[in-house]
């Protein structure tokens, strides 16, 4: 296998982007929280090492075992309800000895690859009840034990990249129709219940941060719009160039604490105040290029499993990165998100790095690796 991967169809301009944008990450870590730039820079090399033997893996061969992939997604899930340790109201965390990881985070990235193989094998019976029934089912699942933790966010970032995944893989756009008019609805009537109602929808501190999005003007949640407050401060006294990386300035925001989760959550704050405008678009604009540069790798894949991996990829680069930055932005209720290889979070990084290189494999394997001539090369038709 390796001998027929040739070295002109690797994507350095993937991974040049990759390592430019983490590399500014760990800058941005240092200057929020000295004491885990090390750590940071240290996981950025272990991320970097760990895409380049995912990327040489054949992709197809992996996927083969794509029922033992989806086991693994709930044993990692249940694992986290039964042992998973508590951290403000929530338990998303396992400690194995002095290690500590987030198991959703690679829980992104394993649906993508049992769904790119479970959808392949079912492209010409999608549309039918029996198989879109079946695919719901499959991911309600480690929906549920997701939101069990609880983690809203995540629970809402999964679902959407399998929507993004199964219409890549050719849903008929009389279902994605029907589907729309009844879950629009659906969402405005539970949006309703819980801002005003008491049942115990969601969590109360969730409920919190959305009563204090819509209703910023009220006293009562003036608390919960504090943190997004400093942050759109911070980022706004930036300016054009920003106040320089590491520095001491009174007026700082992120030095002066007045934006907490500064290293993770609120990242982009740090950026917009140290950086500037210029240097928060070179992050937008670097983390673009990555996610179009996966969605061209997978537009030229062999087969719709690579695709459905380089979109699905692309896909959660591009929701983690939105509400990040929606967040430190105050465009949406505060909640916590890594920005994509810029937060602080090993667990993210390593899991980013996997699908990074998968996405890279595709790229190895793409049309010209067959020499053009795909017997299987996938056609999507809609109705």
């Amino acid at each position: 296998m390796l001998k027929r991967y040739k070295l002109r169809d690797y994507n350095f301009i993937l991974v040049l982007m990759l390592i430019t944008l983490s590399g500014i990450g760990v800058l941005l870590v240092g200057s929020a929280d000295p004491s885990l730039q090390r750590k940071q820079f240290i996981g950025m090399i272990a991320g970097v090492i760990l895409m380049l033997i995912v990327s040489l893996m054949d992709y197809s061969w992996l996927l083969n075992f794509y029922w033992l992939i989806y086991a693994a997604d709930l044993i990692l899930l249940i694992a986290v309800i039964l042992r998973g340790e508590s951290s403000k109201g929530a338990s998303r965390w396992i400690r194995i000895g002095s290690f500590q990881f987030q198991p959703t985070e690679i829980c992104k990235i394993l649906p993508i690859m049992f769904f790119a193989m479970y959808l392949m094998k079912h492209e010409e019976d999608l549309n039918t009840f029996r198989t879109i029934a079946k695919a719901v089912v499959l991911i309600a699942v480690p929906l549920v034990l997701v939101f069990k933790q609880p983690d809203l966010k995540n629970t809402i970032t999964i679902a959407v990249i399998f929507c993004i995944l199964i219409y890549i893989a050719g849903l008929s756009y009389k279902i994605i129709g029907g589907t729309i008019l009844i879950v629009v609805p659906l969402i405005a009537v539970l949006l309703l219940l819980i801002t005003q109602t008491d049942l115990p929808i969601i969590n109360e501190y969730q409920k919190d941060r959305i009563m204090a999005k819509m209703f910023s003007e009220d006293d009562a949640y003036s608390e919960d719009l504090i943190q997004q407050d400093n942050s759109i401060t911070a980022i706004g006294s930036g300016q054009l160039t920003g106040k320089g990386l590491n520095n001491n300035k009174v007026s700082s925001a992120n030095k002066g604490n007045f934006v907490a989760e500064s290293q993770n959550d609120f990242i982009f704050a740090v950026a917009g105040e140290e950086l500037g405008f210029i240097g928060s678009s070179a992050i937008v604009l670097l983390l673009f290029g990555i996610i179009a540069e996966c969605i061209r790798i997978g537009k030229r894949a062999k087969d719709i499993a690579g695709t459905l991996i380089c979109c699905g990829v692309a896909a959660t680069v591009a929701i983690q990165s939105f509400i990040n930055i929606a967040v430190a932005t105050g465009l949406i209720p505060n909640t916590g998100t890594p920005l994509p290889f810029v937060s602080y979070g090993l667990t993210s990084l390593w899991s980013l790095y996997i699908g990074m290189g998968l996405a890279l494999n595709v790229g190895l394997q793409n049309k010209k690796y067959f020499g053009g001539n795909l017997e299987n090369e996938h056609r999507i038709y809609r109705t």
